[in-house]
């Protein structure tokens, strides 16, 4: 409907043409209540009704001429029909329209004026006598439009107020918390600055003379050699205690083992494979001389990890996975493939765009390289995980 609102309006105002007409079939002073068949409109009434309805399609766009047009017509009809057609019924949802889509005070001034008018001329200048229920009833359905429109209006009035309010304090919150998080890393930032400028010029200095004495007064050198270690590790103390602040109360401490690395992949498919999942591995990485960068040869391992734990967690018994790790010109490229296995028996994987958190995790990891992380389902059944990582 928000798409496509002339198309909208104009199947309201088909439903409008056609109540219109089965209702200007009917006799409201039928013996028991109104009786169908027993009246026929005249052409004129009809081509009125057809007019009305026809000036509803521009209603959101032209809401003040279309409630004008509308209340011409049934002016005319008003004045001239008998039997009478329900000609205003055009006029109704005009006026609904216009109150709401403006402001209170406009909109009773309008409702008041379309309400006495329409009423004022069905009595004085209409074929049927003025205390007609009909002219009373063209009284109440306009002010029940005027009304309606004017508590819709409030409504979305209230709910845009309240959008809004949700809006700004999210902003507020997020500029509070991107304040914070600023300050935080200049403090740190003063505070490793002080550290390292401070130590690091004064290891500097005394292996500069080191260095230079070396020679000649080695007694003085170790004693600048001195000065080098208790410097150092006094900014490693300091660094520590700074990067401490950084930890929260329930973190793990620091792991003291090397990095994990393709070094080790072997250990982790062998995990796995007691585990019960199947695991063909091919790593070609060239030359053993040209070894890969700290930082790629972590997040082929995290890649292979995160991966081969989703496969774990949501194939099906029986799956199978394939592990390839290979150098392509100037990037590493990991892929592991899984088959599904029984996917009757297999959960589900992260069906959102974004994947689950380890799908997060490892588009983070390739990003932060400079590269790339596809996840998806494979044609056939199974899944697939493609990163490439930079080696620049």
């Amino acid at each position: 409907m928000r798409v496509h609102p002339l198309a909208t309006d104009a199947v309201l105002a088909f439903g409008a043409l056609v109540a219109m007409v089965v209702g200007s079939f009917a006799d409201p002073h039928g013996p028991h209540g109104p009786t169908f068949g027993t009246r026929t409109p005249e052409p004129f009434s009809l081509l009125l009704m057809l007019l009305g309805a026809a000036a509803l399609v521009w209603r959101r766009r032209r809401p003040r001429t279309v409630l004008a047009v509308t209340c011409g017509l049934s002016l005319l009809e008003l004045t001239t029909g008998e039997p009478r057609a329900p000609v205003a019924m055009c006029t109704v949802i005009a006026l609904y329209t216009v109150a709401s889509r403006t402001d209170r005070p406009t909109t009773w001034r309008i409702a008041l004026l379309t309400m006495t008018g329409l009423t004022g001329v069905a009595m004085l200048a209409g074929p049927i006598p003025w205390y007609a229920q009909e002219n009373l009833g063209i009284f109440a359905w306009t002010g029940m439009a005027a009304a309606a429109g004017d508590a819709v209006r409030s409504r979305r009035a209230f709910i845009d107020a309240i959008r809004e309010r949700a809006e700004r304090a999210e902003r507020t919150r997020d500029e509070e918390a991107r304040r914070r998080v600023a300050e935080e890393r200049l403090r740190i930032a003063r505070d490793l600055h002080d550290v390292v400028a401070h130590h690091i010029a004064l290891v500097n200095v005394q292996a500069g003379v080191a260095a230079h004495v070396m020679d000649k007064r080695p007694d003085q050198a170790k004693e600048a050699l001195a000065h080098v270690r208790e410097a150092s590790r006094s900014a490693l103390n300091e660094l520590r205690a700074t990067v401490g602040l950084l930890r929260q109360s329930g973190d793990p401490e620091a792991p003291t083992e090397p990095a994990p690395g393709l070094a080790v992949l072997d250990e982790l498919v062998d995990t796995f494979r007691h585990a019960g999942l199947p695991v063909e591995v091919i790593v070609q990485l060239g030359p053993a001389e040209q070894p890969l960068p700290a930082a790629v040869d972590l997040a082929a391992y995290r890649v292979v990890q995160e991966a081969l734990t989703n496969v774990r967690k949501h194939a099906g018994p029986g799956a199978r996975a394939e592990v390839s790790v290979v150098r392509v010109g100037p990037s590493v490229e990991v892929t592991v493939l899984d088959d599904g296995g029984d996917s009757a028996d297999s959960a589900p994987y992260p069906s959102a765009p974004g994947g689950g958190h380890g799908h997060l995790g490892m588009r983070e990891r390739a990003g932060a390289l400079g590269g790339s992380c596809f996840t998806g389902p494979r044609y056939g059944g199974g899944y697939r995980v493609h990163a490439v990582l930079p080696l620049g």
